[in-house]
């Protein structure tokens, strides 16, 4: 089991088939639970991160652009590391243990970027629908 609860399996059917019955089950769990941990916009100033990743990202990108996009995606690793440590509580933390496993298994493939976004982005759904402040 990697971070909440989630398996390899289910990171597999998330990321990698794009399943979103297992992506919006397993964000809602998520987002709820991280709703009490972790602010707003602790959670967005991450979140734009991937959406500038995005950006450069997009479907008519040439190699040179999906190779800086995905080197991107890798790099927020060590920033998801940095700010759970900067950062009072678990909340980053947690949220670094979900989406670390999840940019693993991205590597350059932009359609598996997809549904890294949709999952990170159905978590801070569900985590304001919570109430995350």
């Amino acid at each position: 089991m990697n971070g909440r609860g989630l398996s390899q399996q289910d990171y597999q059917k998330i990321i990698v088939e794009g399943d979103a019955k297992v992506l919006t089950d397993r964000a809602k769990d998520i987002g709820d639970s991280l709703a009490r941990q972790l602010t707003t916009s602790q959670i967005r100033n991450i979140f734009g991160t991937v959406r500038y990743i995005e950006m450069s990202w997009t479907p008519q990108a040439g190699e040179k652009e999906r190779k800086y996009a995905a080197r991107q995606l890798l790099l927020l690793k060590p920033k998801l590391a940095y700010q759970a440590k900067r950062e009072r509580g678990r909340g980053v933390q947690e949220l670094a243990d979900v989406l670390i496993p999840a940019i693993d298994l991205v590597n350059d493939d932009r359609e598996r970027f997809q549904h890294f976004l949709d999952f990170f982005e159905a978590i801070l759904a569900y985590h304001t629908a919570a109430g995350g402040q």
